[in-house]
């Protein structure tokens, strides 16, 4: 099956940078779209940033001019820039994909195992 493996999580001062990537592996043909949800404790996951095939990449109003989303196709990877970080964006982020399969027909999603971001005042 396949498989999104998160890395670059950690804890940073406010106003610091952290970049995570997401590498997808496994019986992979093509990715549509990837991108990165977050969760806080007694919150519901919200999206982050995505990026899809032959459009922008879109972010949520909360992190728009200071986190960056971008993919090295090459390596089926995804990675999240973030800067300017503050404690509200404390939660864990998880790498979500759309993909489709060798051999088969359709979109598939599939989700990372989430790493945890916080962020200190």
């Amino acid at each position: 099956q396949v498989q999104l493996v998160e890395s670059g999580g950690g804890l940073v001062q406010a106003g610091g940078s952290l970049r995570l990537s997401c590498a997808a592996s496994g019986n992979i043909f093509s990715i549509n779209a990837m991108g990165w949800y977050r969760q806080a404790p007694g919150n519901q996951r919200e999206l982050v940033a995505t990026i899809a095939s032959g459009l922008s990449p879109a972010y949520a109003d909360s992190v728009k001019g200071r986190f960056t989303i971008s993919r090295d196709n090459a390596k089926n990877t995804v990675y999240l820039q973030m800067n300017s970080l503050q404690p509200e964006d404390t939660a864990v982020y998880y790498c979500n994909a759309l993909l489709v399969l060798r051999g088969k027909s359709g979109g598939y999603t599939y989700w990372g195992q989430g790493t945890q971001i916080t962020v200190s005042s």
